[in-house]
C-alpha cells in the first residue's frame, strides 16, 4: 500500500458496521452522504479490499469489512489510549516544576521567585534541587531537571541561557580583622597573597574569583578553608576565621548591621551576570516560562535573551 489509511475513515467504516447504513454513519461523524461514501472508495482502494457491500436497502459490511472493522476498533482504542497518556502527561508537566540551582541563586533570589509563582499558581508543585554550578548542566542534560540557575562567568556550553539578575562579589572581614581599618584599597596581589574563607571548587562564586584574578594577572586565591555553601562562608567570617570573597546578596544585612566590612580592591573586577539555563532540546513550556515571566518583572531591564 502506498499509503497508510486516514483514522477518519476507519471510523467511518466501524459505525457502518455499528449502525447498519452509510447514511448513519455519516450522521454520526458529521459528513455528508456523498463525502462518506468517496471516503470508504478510497479506504478500499488503498487496502486493496471490497469493504461495504452497497444495496438500495442500505449498507453492510462484507467478511473482509468486518474483520477490517474488528482491526480498526483496535487501532481506534489504542489511539484513544495514546491520546488520553498524552493529555495526563501534559496536566501532569504543568502541576509541576522541577528547578536546580546553585547555592547562591538558591539561597537568595529563587525564594522569592517561586514564592511569587506559588501565589499565582498554588496548586503547583516545585522540587528545588540546591547544588553548584558545574551541576546543574548536568542535571538539564540528563532530563532531571526543566530550568536551572548558575553564576558561573560563562553560560554553560550547549545549552539555551537567559541573564537574570547582576550580582558583585565583595571582599569581607570581621570588624576586628585587620583590613576592616584600611583606608587604602587592597591590591589584588595582597588579595591573592592572603588565605581566604573560599567556596568549594565548581561553585560559580569559586570560578568567578578565579578567573577575575587571572585576568588581573594575579595567582589563584589561597584556601584557607572551603566550605560549601555562601551561608557557612559567611558564618565562618563573623566567627573571625579569616577573610572572604562572597557574594553581596549573601551579605547585604551584616554590611549595613556592621557584623562584617566590606574592603575596597583595586584593578579587579567583581561583577557577574545570574543566568537561568536550559536544554535546547527541551523547549520551555507551561510553569518554566511562568516562572521566567515572574523573573522579568522583579527585573525588567534584564528580559532579552542570552
Amino acid at each position: 500500500m502506498s499509503q497508510l489509511p486516514d483514522l477518519e475513515s476507519l471510523r467511518l467504516l466501524v459505525l457502518v458496521g455499528d449502525v447498519g447504513s452509510l447514511s448513519g454513519a455519516a450522521a454520526r461523524l458529521g459528513l455528508a452522504q456523498p463525502s462518506a461514501s468517496k471516503r470508504l472508495s478510497t479506504l478500499e482502494r488503498r487496502l486493496g479490499l471490497v469493504l461495504v457491500e452497497r444495496t438500495r436497502r442500505g449498507s453492510r459490511l462484507t467478511d473482509a469489512g468486518r474483520a477490517v472493522a474488528g482491526w480498526a476498533q483496535q487501532v481506534l482504542q489504542e489511539l484513544d489510549g495514546l491520546l488520553t497518556g498524552a493529555e495526563a502527561l501534559r496536566a501532569k508537566r504543568d502541576a509541576e516544576l522541577r528547578v536546580a540551582a546553585s547555592m547562591t541563586v538558591a539561597e537568595y533570589l529563587v525564594p522569592g521567585w517561586l514564592g511569587e509563582l506559588r501565589r499565582m499558581r498554588p496548586e503547583l508543585y516545585v522540587a528545588l534541587q540546591v547544588t553548584n554550578s558545574e551541576q546543574v548542566p548536568e542535571l538539564l542534560r540528563g532530563g532531571a531537571v526543566d530550568l536551572g540557575f548558575v553564576e558561573s562567568p560563562r553560560a554553560p556550553a550547549g545549552l539555551r541561557a537567559r541573564r537574570v539578575a547582576h550580582d558583585r562579589l565583595l571582599v569581607v572581614v570581621a570588624p576586628a580583622h585587620p583590613w576592616a581599618r584600611r583606608r587604602a584599597p587592597l591590591s589584588v596581589a595582597e588579595l591573592a597573597a592572603a588565605p581566604l574563607v573560599l567556596r568549594e571548587r565548581g561553585s560559580g562564586t569559586r570560578e568567578t574569583l578565579d578567573q577575575a584574578l587571572r585576568r588581573a594577572g594575579a595567582a589563584e586565591p589561597r584556601p584557607l578553608v572551603e566550605l560549601g555553601s555562601a551561608t557557612a562562608v559567611r558564618n565562618a567570617v563573623i566567627a573571625g576565621t579569616g577573610p572572604a570573597v562572597i557574594s553581596e546578596l549573601a551579605v547585604r544585612t551584616d554590611l549595613a548591621d556592621r557584623r562584617l566590612v566590606a574592603v575596597e580592591v583595586e584593578d579587579i573586577e567583581l561583577h557577574r551576570v545570574l543566568r537561568a539555563v536550559w536544554a535546547p532540546e527541551r523547549p520551555l513550556a507551561g510553569p518554566a516560562v511562568e516562572l521566567l515571566s515572574v523573573i522579568r518583572r522583579h527585573r525588567p531591564g534584564l528580559a532579552t535573551g542570552r
